[in-house]
């Protein structure tokens, strides 16, 4: 991004774009299966705390890990192979940042109603069941707080859950109004801002989002400042 700001040509090659368009969509897919992973990793947390390292080992994790990157690269490999397929005969101006799928189906003179079915099922298939994972962990979450008996102990316990729905709630929310808004509401120019969302001010916030409510992260700028302070 900052090298695109600064640079005089804007222009991308054919590869280029290629590339940048099937990183999107792997990295697009891999976030949306990361975070109902997580989902079900903090109700592990929560309910069954004394049995969360054997239940979440490292070798539980990598095999989770594994098979979110293979459906993350088949779907990225399938959508890049069918988008860079057509024919593009007339203007090579992309209206977008980068290369995303509306802003270049746009740019093809063939038909594209193939494209547009696979993006809508794999993809809706994806966000579906990885946000109804999230919704379900979080019942199970609820009513595990429910039974903690003190206060202090129930909001302790769902505190730990706030920086992942905030990050659900910033990456999902743009993820569905981008691709699942009716047509006739469709705008490229509102479409260019709401990508920037889950581009850019998604990935910026997430250090803040989830290190600032780290008990670790904490006292380490706590002393930080006192030392400078000193």
């Amino acid at each position: 991004m900052l090298v695109d700001l600064l640079a005089n040509n804007k222009s991308i090659s054919f590869v280029g774009c290629a590339l940048q368009f099937f990183t999107l969509i792997m990295f697009v897919d891999s976030e949306c299966m990361l975070l109902a992973v997580m989902a079900f990793d903090r109700y592990k947390a929560i309910s069954s705390p004394l049995l969360y390292t054997a239940h979440m080992s490292t070798k539980v994790c990598s095999r989770f890990q594994s098979w979110i990157y293979l459906v993350a690269l088949a779907d990225a490999l399938i959508n890049t192979v069918l988008a860079f397929r057509l024919c593009f005969c007339g203007s090579n101006e992309m209206n977008h940042f980068f290369c995303d799928a509306p802003a270049l189906l746009l740019l093809s003179c063939s038909e594209t109603q193939v494209n547009e079915w696979v993006i809508f099922i794999i993809f809706g298939f994806i966000e579906l069941s990885t946000i109804s994972g999230v919704l379900i962990s979080y019942c199970y979450i609820i009513l595990s707080v429910l039974k903690i008996r003190s206060a202090e102990g129930r909001f302790k316990a769902f505190s730990t859950c706030t920086s992942h729905l905030t990050a659900v709630a910033i990456f999902q929310g743009t993820m569905l109004f981008m691709y699942f808004r009716p047509s006739s509401s469709y705008s490229l120019d509102q479409d260019k801002m709401t990508s920037l969302f889950y581009t850019l001010v998604s990935p910026m916030l997430n250090p803040l989002i989830y290190s600032l409510r780290n008990k670790d992260v904490k006292e380490a700028v706590q002393k930080l400042r006192s030392k400078r302070w000193f």
